[in-house]
């Protein structure tokens, strides 16, 4: 007998599987020697009291061993010879439309600018060490894109675009635990998400696809190109060019191409490919973003607000995570990628640059808990900065790149982070010390308050005195901001019909995920990267 039932229990019994046994048979009148099994569906905890449950969904087996899988699996059949389409980035939104190509007959060929997922680390240690950032390979570049080592947080609100059950079951087909098909905020850890990005490449390479590594495109080759009466390019997408960085630049075979519809999902990073569209007249549109600081906490002093509890999180709780928002001066101010137990890092992409973001281990066990603190930024909240030089579609942009080279120059001009104590930022004083904090480069007290942009920082100081009102003990001086967050999404949206979801006057051409401004995190893009490899595969059947 197989049955399922909606549980409320105390956290100790929700973590030990022998006390969610005997539970279950008292609640349910079960001989407990017949229990042979219990199989978590889903799982999340109310604190909204200072008494903690857990929330379950179970499936338990009675007089009957196990015998379903514990997740759903996709065949990917052998697509050497087959019609091939562009993969451009391989990040969440280029892995998941290559695997779904795959499913549908064609033959994915991916190129990543960036290194394998094994070999960005040393990139990324060398940050730290030497002060100095890769532009090819960093936290933002290279196989598995920005959430590579960025978390792998893998909630999302997207799930009206597609089917983020099979996201997450592909996951675990590669490798990831299968308590993320269960977890109301289901995470892999930045510790193990780059064997299960490496797991899904092998598949696409033993299947027939290829995965071409610092190979970063040029330009799209465009048949019939030209301009429309408003300035914009249309034509018909047959490939792109591109060089291989680890080449010398005397060699002649660096220079690449490869032919088939094109899916571009470069990611929210690479200004390049944004720049090099924008000359082209490739229609492209500004897109707000949001903006703000990194702000962490000692981890302990989080547990103990959201558990109610002097004690912190206890035996049986996982680090406790926050989500915090407010509407000031019209404009929203919130918490984004909230990293319980984890580290602030250094996520620039090239030089003269600060940028920071958030990542967690599986076990979220280190001392400290940050998250993005940011202002929604719309289009019309930026000045055209670009004097003759860049096009108005860029101008949000180019606010991304004036504010991380200002927070370079506060840096020292090193990857060294300006910060500022919490409560000083909101009363305007500046920090005589900073506390210890989890970003390795280092921090250099600074008056964040003085000179970010008005229009951000008055935001986030009226944000945090809601926050604190909120959840008492929040607004203190023990947790630090560290700048400057500007990462959060794309400042481009690439154009793109709804219904084909190619560009709108650029046939063959399918942009893709958070950097064309259709995603915002690891699931979504992999949502959307299934249904860019669908629509390519559809434009495949109509030629």
């Amino acid at each position: 007998m197989i049955n399922e039932y909606q549980i409320r229990v105390v956290p100790e019994v929700a973590a030990q599987e022998d006390r969610l046994k005997d539970w279950l048979a008292d609640e349910y009148g079960f001989d407990v020697r017949t229990i042979c099994g219990v199989r978590i569906l889903k799982r999340s905890i109310d604190a909204r009291q200072r008494q903690i449950f857990v929330n379950l969904k179970v499936r338990v087996y009675v007089n009957e061993q196990p015998h379903d899988d514990e997740y759903q699996r996709t065949e990917y059949p052998n697509v050497e010879g087959r019609p091939q389409v562009i993969v451009v980035g391989a990040g969440p939104g280029g892995l998941f439309a290559a695997l779904r190509l795959i499913e549908l007959g064609l033959r994915p060929i991916v190129l990543e600018r960036g290194k394998n997922v094994h070999d960005r680390k040393k990139d990324l240690a060398n940050i730290t060490k030497t002060q100095k950032v890769d532009p090819e390979s960093n936290y933002c570049f290279g196989e598995g894109g920005a959430g590579a080592y960025s978390d792998g947080k893998l909630y999302t609100r997207s799930k009206k675009r597609g089917n983020t059950d099979k996201i997450l079951n592909v996951f675990c087909q590669h490798g990831a635990s299968t308590a993320i098909l269960a977890d109301a905020h289901p995470h892999i850890g930045t510790d193990r998400l780059p064997k299960v990005i490496e797991a899904m490449r092998n598949t696409i390479i033993r299947c027939g696809g290829e995965v071409h590594f610092q190979t970063r495109m040029t330009r799209l080759i465009i048949e019939n190109g030209q301009l429309t009466m408003d300035n914009c390019l249309a034509g018909r997408v047959v490939g792109v060019e591109a060089v291989a960085n680890n080449y010398p630049s005397s060699i002649i075979n660096s220079q690449l191409e490869y032919r088939g519809p094109v899916i571009l999902a470069t990611g929210h990073s690479a200004r390049d490919v944004y720049r090099y569209l924008a000359e082209a007249k490739v229609e492209i549109d500004a897109k707000g973003i949001a903006v703000g600081v990194r702000l962490e906490h000692p981890s302990q002093l989080i547990d103990q607000i959201q558990y109610h509890n002097k004690q912190g999180r206890g035996k049986y709780l996982p680090a406790a995570e926050y989500a915090m928002v407010t509407q000031v001066e019209g404009r929203g101010v919130y918490s984004f990628c909230m990293c319980p137990g984890g580290f602030v890092i250094p996520a620039a992409t090239d030089k003269q640059q600060i940028v920071v973001n958030g990542m967690s281990p599986a076990n979220r066990g280190t001392q400290w808990s940050n998250s993005g603190m940011v202002v929604e930024i719309r289009p019309e909240d930026v000045e055209t900065m670009d004097n003759g030089k860049w096009n108005s579609q860029l101008r949000v942009l180019r606010f991304q790149e004036e504010l991380e080279r200002m927070c370079w120059q506060q840096g020292n001009m090193q990857q060294t982070a300006p910060a500022q104590r919490m409560a000083d930022f909101v009363n305007g004083k500046l920090s005589y010390d900073l506390p210890k904090s989890s970003y390795a480069p280092g921090l250099i007290s600074s008056p964040l308050h003085f000179w970010m942009p008005k229009m951000i920082t008055k935001r986030l100081q009226e944000g945090f005195k809601t926050f604190g009102r909120n959840a008492h003990g929040f607004l203190t001086n023990e947790a630090v901001l560290i700048a400057v967050e500007t990462r959060t999404s794309s400042p481009v949206r690439i154009i793109r019909d709804r219904e084909t979801l190619q560009h709108v006057r650029v046939q063959g051409l399918f942009p893709c995920g958070e950097g064309a401004g259709y995603a915002g995190g690891i699931v979504s893009a992999g949502v959307d990267g299934e249904r860019c490899a669908e629509a390519a595969a559809q434009y495949l059947r109509a030629e």
